[in-house]
């Protein structure tokens, strides 16, 4: 297991030749340093992404302690009540419920209407980036997009959105493999703070509803249902975190790919009609979520492994996604490739409800660069963050002209 250390930051900033060790030498291996079961294949991962014995949760079904697992400290609590009634993290029946209420909100024809609002917004930051030179490409492009559209849907203010990216930063510090109690007290102020302003912005649509997804949630109603006052908050945050944070490392991450592939990157600007399969490809190579985690409900078995009940098992998306059983050439960024089964969105009931919303974000934000930008250059090598689990850079400074 030596090849596998998310705390190392040669690993983390190429995690895939570790993956490929993983995934030759076994279906599951158990991960003493963060008590895990790391599951590296594409077919055992899709499988077990939707194998109901699994759950993102346990206590539907287990107390801490029948278990075998400590209950959070209290101080954390803040933040648990935050995550835990959110649907990414309930099973059903909650999860089942939450999820077709959301889903009357956050239709495919409200996602559709967003396109002029996305292609309107990625072109006017574009336009600005190449008005001034060139900057960095994350803080000018990939992050204000994807903030703005989500907020815009909700019906945040603009004169409140500065706060958004700040607090999902803390909260997503807790996704990470054995968090720092730092860490979690950064996440759990963030949570406050985020709850404290949410629990306003509700009480003010509950009684002005707007045409925005907050009212469209309050107004959610089905067969005797409704959205408890919690319930929506953590919506709302996972909404907002999941809405843009995946978008915004896919972006950057997949346009350090493309300086580093510079055939690829001509290709596309030569063939504008690459970017859909890009935008798949470029997700796959260079995974922004690498590890998506599950309980062991009732005890499984994998390749003549017992994985008892109370273990927690790590889906690796990263690795499965380069799973040469699947993929001819893995390693190989390819945005000709149109058999890419990825599964960078999840699989079965936690399936992303927001990804329609992301390729569209992830198209428009590339169609303006290659349009308005077609000279658009690197000017030093990113620099990666320390985060696993949530993959990105800290900047990319690029140049027009």
């Amino acid at each position: 297991m030596a090849a596998f250390d998310p705390w190392d930051p040669a690993f983390v900033a190429d995690p895939y030749p570790a993956y490929g060790e993983l995934r030759g030498r076994g279906r599951v291996h158990y991960y003493e340093p963060s008590n895990q079961w790391l599951v590296p294949r594409h077919a055992d991962v899709s499988a077990l992404l939707r194998d109901r014995r699994l759950g993102r949760t346990y206590q539907h079904r287990f107390a801490h302690e029948d278990f075998g697992r400590t209950a959070p400290p209290p101080e954390h609590e803040p933040f648990h009540v935050l995550n835990d009634h959110g649907m990414l993290d309930l099973e059903p029946p909650d999860h089942t419920r939450i999820r077709r209420l959301v889903s009357k909100a956050f239709t495919p024809r409200t996602v559709e209407r967003l396109k002029p609002y996305v292609h309107g917004l990625a072109d006017d930051l574009v336009s600005a980036l190449v008005e001034a030179g060139g900057g960095d490409l994350l803080t000018d492009v990939a992050e204000p997009l994807p903030v703005a559209v989500i907020a815009e849907m909700l019906g945040i203010p603009e004169t409140d959105r500065d706060q958004l990216r700040p607090w999902s930063a803390d909260i997503c510090g807790m996704y990470e493999l054995n968090p720092s109690e730092e860490t979690a007290a950064k996440a759990v102020r963030a949570s406050v703070g985020f709850t404290e302003y949410l629990r306003e912005l509700i009480a003010a649509r509950r009684t002005a509803p707007g045409d925005d997804l907050i009212s469209g949630l309050i107004a959610a109603y089905d067969e005797g249902d409704r959205l408890t006052e919690q319930e929506m908050i953590s919506t709302c945050v996972l909404l907002l975190n999941a809405g843009h944070e995946a978008t915004v490392n896919a972006t950057v991450n997949g346009w350090w790919a493309l300086f580093r592939h510079p055939e690829q990157l001509a290709a596309l600007r030569a063939d504008h009609s690459l970017i859909p399969r890009a935008v798949e490809e470029l997700m796959r190579y260079d995974t922004p979520l690498q590890l998506f985690e599950r309980w062991v409900l009732e005890e499984i078995e994998i390749d003549g492994t017992t994985i008892p009940r109370g273990a927690e098992i790590a889906l690796l998306f990263g690795s499965a996604n380069h799973d040469p059983e699947v993929f001819a050439e893995p390693g190989q960024l390819d945005l000709t490739r149109e058999d890419n089964p990825h599964i960078s969105f999840s699989a079965g009931i936690h399936y992303c409800i927001g990804a329609p919303l992301a390729r569209i974000e992830l198209a428009a934000s590339m169609a303006a660069l290659l349009e308005r930008a077609p000279t658009l250059r690197l000017v030093a090598e990113p620099k990666r963050k320390p985060n696993f689990v949530i993959r990105g850079l800290e900047g990319v400074s690029v140049e027009v002209g």
